[in-house]
């Protein structure tokens, strides 16, 4: 998003009452936070140019920083200072340019405008969210602290394995299955209505910022599925083309622990940055499996022992 077009678009956006902005965004509220949040950030921008003061315009932002190479040393925050006025207005912009001017051995994840969304994932001022669309806070008098995805395994700086994330989704199979070729052999075709039960759950871009603020999911990275994979699971079993949607909640619900786990904290839903609600689909899916079994099958299983999910 270039500093022009936001330029533009808050000269447009100010004759216009808050409800009435971003109007594009309807439905989805974080959507909606970060235009605000990238709108109201040139406004203060604004403010900052005008300052003599130097020193009131550069922002601190304190990095995570650690280096394989350098196994011995503790990972640490280092600080880097950037004139705000010479700067994007998203995160990403000042990792660019510290990546591009400080510190060329910075290493982060990015495939904005390159047909990957969701790389540039990351924890900023203790929330996961991806970078590039989350606006710099222009207050000066306080940094801003970029951090890894909590809870996973660092390869450097603010890179992460996602190695077991993508097995986890992998293993869900997430591509339609059906017995039968489609009737006109070109196409499985679906009703308007049909195709809307996906929405809310198609858009997920993989960017792992639900899973790793889930207290389950940091407690049982090798058992539970967590938010991401269990909301893909449930856009296939949703799909009224698939043909396997019985045999996928069968698979998921075999073994407790990639399912039950999940203790609705709903982290997942509150970081989204596609607004979307893992949380609900996972509900959905226990729900449809325990109103599947019968009474016996739920009397026959054993209590169990205390201390044990």
């Amino acid at each position: 998003m270039s500093r022009n077009l936001i330029k533009e678009g808050v000269k447009k956006m100010g004759r216009l009452t808050k409800s009435e902005r971003f109007p594009i965004l309807e439905g989805h509220p974080i959507g909606q936070q970060h235009g605000e949040a990238a709108v109201e950030s040139v406004g203060n921008l604004k403010k900052v140019m005008k300052l003599s003061d130097k020193d009131k315009k550069r922002k601190e932002f304190r990095i995570y920083r650690w280096n394989p190479d350098n196994p011995n040393q503790k990972p640490f925050l280092q600080s880097f200072f950037l004139d705000l006025p010479s700067c994007g207005p998203m995160v990403l912009d000042a990792l660019q340019k510290i990546k591009g001017g400080e510190d060329s051995s910075l290493s982060y994840r990015r495939s904005c405008r390159e047909g990957i969304c969701g790389s540039c994932s990351m924890n900023i001022d203790g929330v996961n969210t991806v970078a590039c669309l989350k606006p710099i806070d222009t207050d000066t008098s306080k940094p801003t602290t970029i951090t890894p995805l909590p809870h996973m395994f660092v390869i450097k700086d603010l890179v992460v394995d996602l190695t077991n994330f993508y097995q986890q989704y992998k293993s869900i199979e997430p591509w339609l299955k059906t017995r039968k070729p489609p009737p006109d052999e070109r196409e499985y075709r679906q009703t308007p209505e049909d195709r809307k039960k996906l929405d809310g759950l198609y858009e997920c871009i993989l960017c792992a910022c639900c899973s790793t603020s889930c207290p389950s999911y940091w407690w049982n990275p090798e058992e539970f599925l967590g938010p991401a994979a269990l909301l893909h699971a449930y856009r296939w079993i949703s799909d009224s083309r698939d043909e396997f949607a019985d045999e996928r909640l069968q698979a998921l619900a075999e073994d407790q622990r990639r399912l039950y786990r999940c203790r609705t904290i709903r982290n997942c839903t509150a970081c989204c940055p596609k607004s979307l609600n893992p949380a609900n689909a996972i509900n959905k899916m226990k729900t449809r499996h325990l109103t599947e079994r019968t009474r016996e099958d739920l009397e026959a299983e054993p209590e169990p022992r205390f201390g044990q999910a």
